[in-house]
């Protein structure tokens, strides 16, 4: 897809294009590396892990640009990769923007905690089985 369309393709609210590819870079690379580890991350962590864009955790761009993230994940046989992503009290699991991805997805949402936990092991056997990707 060519720069041009894919700019139109994609909401960056307002980023430059090769400022939010950059973000999506930085946010992939420390997933992928907790991933490795079979570990999660806190939005409020994840967040300072991207210095291309400036996000607060609860800035609805950055759900937005999650979605995109995961989406892209997803189609790439990966697994839905912010399902690493967790808040950091209280349930400890996604928020309800990821569940309703996944069902937009096909994801099997009859039981959130079961398609949660599918995806979260889908995406830590990607990561360990591909230590040099990202």
């Amino acid at each position: 897809m060519s720069d041009r369309r894919k700019a139109m393709a994609v909401n960056t609210f307002g980023y430059q294009l090769t400022a939010w590819d950059a973000a999506k870079r930085e946010a992939k690379a420390a997933l992928a590396g907790r991933a490795r580890v079979r570990g999660m991350v806190p939005y409020s962590e994840l967040v300072n892990h991207i210095q291309s864009i400036r996000f607060e955790p609860h800035d609805t761009r950055f759900f937005h640009f999650l979605g995109e993230l995961s989406r892209e994940e997803d189609a790439a046989g990966h697994g839905m990769i912010t399902a690493l992503v967790v808040h950091r009290q209280g349930d400890m699991q996604p928020g309800p923007g990821f569940f309703e991805l996944a069902e937009s997805l096909g994801k099997d949402v009859t039981d959130v905690l079961a398609c949660w936990i599918r995806e979260v092991h889908k995406v830590h056997s990607y990561w360990e089985r591909n230590t040099s990707a990202v």
